[in-house]
């Protein structure tokens, strides 16, 4: 790559991509920064946007890189916060993470970077891309504990071959470091968790906002009645936790958790004690994107997590289509969520693409 080409890279008011700027400009790059407004106050969110920004401007001034702000709230509500409303509402659980990298950061932040004649954009992930012969590949980073490989599953080709991330070969630990010696402003601010549109406030309050919920009645496998719930979009199965049907007389003395939601007859299936019953042998997957591309056997063993921070579980993959895969686990797995993502590596850890988990099943 020749030195002088213009990067334009996301800036999140976070340490990550303001390292990831700085290491740019360190190799001698033109660095451009741009903060993605994707949310707004009025939508009733609590994103802290405008702290962020502060952030942002501080660091750019430190580190010497003139920065922008574009708002793509109109965008992330049409592409990823409807389908975020629609999966819950279908008894689903979403992940906008992936979404949102797919539809926004790779999406209009890419144009934006092209339009303004910016060779590639840099965003803070940890993640390595490599090019072997023409096409992308997708590899976990460094850092084992921070890899984010699983959220940029859903790729293209042309978004992979557009992007550099700075922080591949990196430890987080090396990249506090190195904010600490350059005094920024950010470099002890805490990592964000979550959803940003949902921010630290009470999901239950803020899904209200936009779907009608719709109580019902728990239940349990034999059909018995134990309690109400409050609408089963705020339900995900193994959860134990707000179930309010602990105290009752009678059961086994064991904990509550959901095994099961009832669209159809608006009911939250739950059980106690031994959760064997949340165990499953396989899933189906859908809208699979294949990285680089659909492989050439439809039956292989490799890698898999159904969740992000879940150590790699070995599966036997059969390929269905081009989008659909079955896949059957070598050892049982806990609560696997429909809209959630299942997501594939092989042992050398390059991830071989992720589909959306449509069902699962028991032998």
């Amino acid at each position: 790559m020749e030195n002088n080409e213009t990067i334009v890279i996301g800036m999140s008011g976070g340490v990550d991509s303001a390292v990831s700027a700085h290491l740019l400009k360190q190799q001698g790059k033109n660095v451009v920064a741009v903060f993605m407004v994707n949310w707004e106050e009025e939508n009733d969110g609590v994103c802290t946007s405008e702290a962020d920004y502060e952030d942002v401007k501080r660091v750019c001034a430190k580190i010497g890189i003139p920065y922008y702000t574009v708002n793509y709230a109109k965008e992330y509500y049409d592409r990823v916060f409807e389908y975020f409303l629609k999966e819950y509402s279908e008894g689903r659980t979403p992940n906008p993470d992936v979404l949102c990298n797919r539809e926004i950061k790779f999406g209009p932040f890419l144009e934006f970077a092209n339009r303004i004649g910016a060779s590639k954009i840099a965003t803070g992930h940890y993640a390595k891309v490599k090019e072997e012969n023409g096409k992308f590949y997708l590899y976990k980073a460094k850092d084992k504990n921070k890899d984010q490989s699983y959220f940029l599953n859903q790729l293209s080709q042309k978004q992979l071959g557009s992007v550099i991330f700075p922080l591949a070969e990196i430890e987080k630990t090396q990249v506090r470091q190195i904010a600490e010696e350059l005094d920024l402003s950010n470099a002890k601010k805490k990592d964000s968790t979550g959803v940003c549109f949902i921010g630290e406030r009470n999901f239950r309050n803020f899904l209200k906002n936009f779907l009608p919920a719709k109580p019902g009645l728990i239940k349990t496998t034999t059909g018995e009645v134990v309690g109400e719930h409050d609408g089963l979009m705020y339900y995900t199965l193994g959860q134990r936790r707000g179930l309010n049907i602990g105290g009752r007389a009678g059961g086994n003395g064991g904990r509550w958790f959901v095994l099961e939601k009832d669209l159809k007859n608006n009911v939250l299936i739950v059980s106690q004690g031994e959760d064997d019953l949340l165990f499953s042998d396989g899933l189906y997957a859908k809208e699979f994107n294949w990285i680089p591309e659909i492989p050439k056997e439809k039956e292989f063993s490799c890698f898999a997590k159904f969740r992000y921070r879940q150590p790699d579980q070995k599966v036997y993959v059969t390929v269905l289509d081009d989008t659909r895969i079955k896949v059957d686990f070598d050892q049982k797995q806990r609560a696997i969520t429909p809209g959630q993502f299942v997501v594939l590596y092989d042992e050398n850890e390059r991830c071989l693409g992720g589909g959306v988990i449509e069902s699962f099943y028991r032998n």
